[in-house]
């Protein structure tokens, strides 16, 4: 039975490789971790499916789940889109004896970690450098010129805040990388 109430927490700049690491460790077994789905105003992306990628709801029904307190962090990421992490995500979770783990931008990283104090690991993913960044969001061939630089903005602010972070976990190399991500989580959970 993994320790209960533990959050793992991963944020990094769009491009960072936060959702590669976090696909690693939730394959490691011994871990015992869950993922925790977020919830989004935006609307579903190619294959994406409610409740296995995101929580999908239109802007009216996540803003009442705000002023119900369905929420434990929540933030406009982008004007018009919205994300949020459910109380009763982690709560169905922490149930099933999971630790909880989070692919979450950078604000909500902290929110989160900001709650829950030591019961949480806040791991920034750095990426190498500003041009390896773009041209990893260039090489995804997923967004317009426009939405890249959006990004890569964004990203710079991100960066500048990563010293709030318990670990900064630097992803030059990916193998590297995904030891690293295991052996912190694996020393913090007691697995």
């Amino acid at each position: 039975m993994a320790a209960q109430n533990k959050m793992i927490i991963f944020s990094a700049p769009s491009g960072a490789g936060k959702t590669t690491l976090v696909r690693h460790l939730l394959e490691q077994e011994d871990l015992e971790l869950a993922f925790s789905i977020s919830a989004t105003s935006r609307a579903p992306r190619g294959q994406e499916k409610h409740g296995s990628d995101y929580y999908f709801f239109s802007n009216e029904e996540f803003n009442q789940k705000v002023e119900e307190g369905a929420f434990l962090e929540w933030e406009e990421v982008y004007a018009g889109t919205k994300y949020g992490t459910l109380r009763s995500e982690i709560e169905r979770l922490w149930d099933l004896g999971k630790n909880v783990i989070f692919d979450i931008d950078v604000v909500g990283g902290l929110n989160l970690k900001s709650l829950y104090g030591d019961r949480a690991l806040a791991v920034f993913v750095m990426p190498p450098d500003e041009e390896e960044l773009e041209n990893r969001l260039r090489g995804r061939g997923t967004d317009s010129e426009d939405k890249i630089r959006q990004r890569m903005a964004k990203a710079r602010k991100e960066i500048g805040r990563s010293d709030r972070f318990d670990h900064i976990l630097l992803n030059r190399d990916l193998e590297r990388a995904k030891t690293e991500a295991y052996n912190l989580v694996k020393l913090f959970v007691g697995a």
